[in-house]
C-alpha cells in the first residue's frame, strides 16, 4: 500500500541521515496551519474516522466544520468547488498566511496525531529535507540546519517512484470517482460529508460513489 510504503521510506530516510532531525513525538510544528492534501488521502482519513469512537470522531469532524466555515469566508468560490487544483499559487499563498496559525482538526492537546496511523502522505514524509539540483533544503521553519550526510541515490529514486505511484493511484481513483478535482484543503477531508461534491461544483448536485467511502 502506497501509505504504508511512504512510511517506510521515512523511516528508512531518517536513519541513513543519522537521526540527525527535529522530527520527533509531540513536535506538532508542521500540523499548524492550513495546506492542502489529495483525493488518496481524504480516503485514507475518512477510513480512519470511521474507526474512531464516536465521540473522538464527532469532535474532529465538528472541528473541521467550523475551520471550513472560517474558511469560506475568505474564499467564498470554495462553496462552490473544494478543489484547489486550478487555484493560483498566490490565491493558495495568501490563504495559507491567512491561516498560518490553525492547527490540524486531528491535532490533540498533548501534540499527537489523533488519525496518525491514516494521516496523509505529505504527512509520512514531512521531515526529511528536499534536493533540488544539488541544493539541499529544510523540511520546515524549525530545521534550520539540514543534516551534513544526504540521502542516497537509491532513496531519492526510491523517493521519485512513490511520487509516480501517487500520480497513478490519483488519476485512477478521480476517474473512477468521477470527482472534478484531486487537491483540497485538510479540514475538507475530515467533513462528515468529504465524499460528496458540494452542490454547484459542476452545475449539479453530485456524490461520489462508492469507491470513495
Amino acid at each position: 500500500m502506497l501509505f504504508d510504503k511512504t512510511a517506510r521510506w521515512f523511516d528508512r530516510a531518517h536513519a541513513a541521515l543519522l537521526n540527525d532531525l527535529p522530527c520527533h513525538r509531540g513536535c506538532s510544528h508542521c500540523c499548524i496551519g492550513l495546506f492542502p492534501i489529495t483525493l488518496l488521502d481524504q480516503q485514507e482519513l475518512q477510513r480512519g474516522l470511521r474507526l474512531l469512537p464516536e465521540e473522538q470522531r464527532h469532535a474532529i469532524e465538528d472541528t473541521a466544520a467550523l475551520q471550513v466555515s472560517m474558511i469560506e469566508e475568505s474564499a467564498p468560490k470554495l462553496t462552490r468547488n473544494r478543489f484547489i487544483d486550478h487555484w493560483s499559487d498566490p490565491d493558495i499563498d495568501s490563504l495559507v498566511e491567512r491561516y498560518r496559525a490553525l492547527p490540524c482538526p486531528a491535532l490533540d492537546s498533548d501534540g499527537s496525531c489523533s488519525l496518525y496511523a491514516f494521516r496523509p502522505l505529505a504527512c509520512r514524509s514531512m521531515g526529511i529535507p528536499s534536493e533540488t539540483k544539488g541544493a539541499v533544503q529544510g523540511a520546515c521553519a524549525i530545521q534550520t540546519s539540514v543534516p551534513l550526510i544526504r540521502l542516497s541515490r537509491s532513496l531519492r529514486q526510491e523517493e521519485d517512484r512513490l511520487a509516480e505511484e501517487e500520480t497513478r493511484q490519483l488519476m485512477d481513483l478521480r476517474r473512477q470517482s468521477g470527482a472534478t478535482g484531486e487537491e483540497l484543503f485538510m479540514p475538507y477531508a475530515l467533513l462528515p460529508d468529504a465524499t460528496a461534491e458540494p452542490a454547484g461544483a459542476d452545475g449539479l448536485d453530485s456524490e461520489f460513489p462508492t469507491v470513495l467511502r
